[in-house]
């Protein structure tokens, strides 16, 4: 099992990696709102190599209507870096000193690794608001593979998102979401009955956008 954590520019919240917590949505970070939902996607191996090439390569986010844009790959100062890796207890462990390798999909995108950025814009009626982003962690395990982006400054929102597809014992293929998240500012804590409708939809979507007849229209 590998994670890869990475937060070379600062986040607007604290408990970075918190939606890796087994109690997140009973005991969610202070102040914060959580959610949880999955997806089931279909079945087998040839499913679950397919949703998880798409969800590498920004595949939720494109599949609800996101415009991906100024995606940037920071590369530490140390070459040889591969961020934290955790046993299967979660405690970190010495890194291993490997060559850095970068993944691509079948359209050139490169995977995501810890330390992407990227600014969402996210279409909602006439408006496309931005939404700067920074991976703070990846999942590679054997049949669970994804990753988690944290809010930075000009997010509307503070907190965190993970998308993590899965492979069952019995052969299904799951997209899990998982969230904490609240107003970044004043302003928007006034605006947060229309900010919770957004998230609502956009979590709506997302757990559509990697299902077999969504991805491949």
């Amino acid at each position: 099992m590998r994670r890869s954590t990475y937060t070379a520019t600062a986040v607007t919240y604290g408990s970075v990696g918190g939606t890796q917590a087994v109690d997140l949505m009973t005991y969610p970070p202070e102040g914060y709102r959580p959610a949880e939902a999955s997806a089931r996607l279909g079945s087998g191996d040839e499913r679950f190599e397919q949703a998880v090439a798409l969800l590498m390569t920004w595949g939720v986010q494109r599949g609800s209507g996101i415009e991906v844009t100024r995606i940037e790959q920071e590369v530490p100062d140390d070459p040889g870096y591969q961020g934290l890796e955790f046993d299967e207890d979660g405690v970190p462990q010495v890194p291993v000193d490997r060559p850095r390798e970068t993944l691509y999909g079948d359209d050139g995108t490169a995977w995501i690794t810890s330390g992407t950025s990227a600014v969402l814009r996210m279409p909602f009626g006439p408006f496309h608001p931005e939404a700067p982003v920074r991976v703070v962690y990846t999942v590679q395990e054997t049949d669970r593979v994804g990753f988690a982006y944290g809010t930075v400054h000009g997010h509307p929102l503070s907190g965190e998102e993970a998308f993590l597809v899965s492979r069952e014992p019995d052969g299904s293929v799951w997209l899990t979401l998982r969230v904490f998240s609240r107003p970044a500012s004043w302003p928007m804590r006034l605006a947060s009955p229309v900010l919770r409708v957004v998230q609502g939809v956009f979590m709506r979507r997302y757990l559509k956008a990697l299902h077999p007849a969504v991805a491949s229209a």
